[in-house]
């Protein structure tokens, strides 16, 4: 995640933002940055400039909950092309690879289907962000240096074909925490005994973040100032997911001093079974957010305090 912490206005909150075509995520979060002047702001998951999409930014407190966002599935739309690989895995690379196989159609549609529904090993592309003895893998790409990366284990959870013709597949992917959709069409190339690179990427959904609720770049920065700071969606929108538990002030003015939370005797807790060492919950005094902590032995311990 990229995020600045210069003075700047008290702005707490999501912007569901869509990236456009061409530049990169920081690129779109400096646009953002200068536009509301917000005290801290930050991205939740990097899309490349040859990627469009979901572009969820973070503002003030919410800069806390980023990982929540990250760690959720995300949802693409692909376009990979078979009959060459490229060295960057996609369309801005040089080919290196040819392969006169076009897939047939129900060929792809048994691949894809093979690989829903499951962990699938991956290996990711050279040029990516991961660090190797202390430097970014892509930097010693791009200094001719042989990268050699670890395969791991990731998440597939669908893909989906939407079209195909002419060699070009569209495929819709539902998948999980690091998940390269460029290392993927590399290897459905292979997979297919041909030859395969990304040809072009549209991120729709991350965790609660849905294109279709998203406002565009363009958009957002033609809003005033006013208008803009209203479209803010509230830092616990990731949070959803997660039990909130209400408290009085008493209880909340000790978690927000750090200290541990007894819970033995709430009468929110009566059917006990609702909560299991080591789950995560919310703590919340009216219609704020105090923390997020740890229910441990029927106390709770403050993980992330929010002013």
């Amino acid at each position: 995640m990229a995020k600045n912490k210069s003075k700047g206005l008290p702005l707490h909150g999501w912007l569901n933002l869509i990236k456009p075509l061409h530049i990169t995520s920081n690129d779109a979060v400096q646009q953002v940055k200068r536009f509301l002047t917000p005290a801290k702001i930050g991205h939740g998951g990097t899309l490349d400039p040859l990627a469009s999409g979901v572009l969820p930014l973070a503002l003030g407190q919410a800069t806390k909950t980023v990982s929540y966002a990250m760690d959720g599935a995300k949802t693409y739309v692909a376009k990979v092309k078979f009959g060459a690989a490229t060295s960057t895995d996609d369309a801005q690379g040089e080919v290196i690879a040819k392969s006169a196989v076009r897939p047939a159609e129900i060929l792809l549609q048994k691949a894809l289907q093979d690989l829903s529904g499951r962990m699938i090993s991956q290996r990711p592309p050279a040029f990516c962000a991961l660090k190797v003895d202390g430097k970014r893998a892509y930097a010693l790409a791009r200094a001719g240096k042989d990268i050699d990366l670890t395969a791991r284990d990731v998440w597939l959870g669908r893909a989906r074909l939407l079209s195909y013709g002419e060699g070009v597949a569209q495929i819709e992917l539902e998948v999980g925490k690091g998940f390269y959709v460029r290392a993927f069409a590399r290897d459905l190339g292979e997979k297919l005994r041909s030859r395969a690179h990304l040809l072009g990427l549209c991120r729709t959904q991350v965790g609660p973040f849905l294109l279709a609720d998203a406002i565009s770049l363009d958009s957002f920065l033609a809003l005033d100032h006013r208008r803009a700071v209203a479209a803010l969606l509230p830092l616990e929108r990731v949070l959803d997911d997660i039990l909130a538990l209400d408290l009085d002030q008493a209880e909340a003015w000790r978690l927000k001093m750090g200290l541990p939370l007894a819970l033995v005797r709430r009468s929110f807790l009566r059917p006990m079974a609702q909560l299991t060492d080591g789950q995560i919950v919310r703590a919340r005094f009216g219609n704020r957010l105090i923390a997020l902590c740890e229910y441990r032995k029927a106390r709770l311990k403050v993980l992330r305090g929010f002013n």
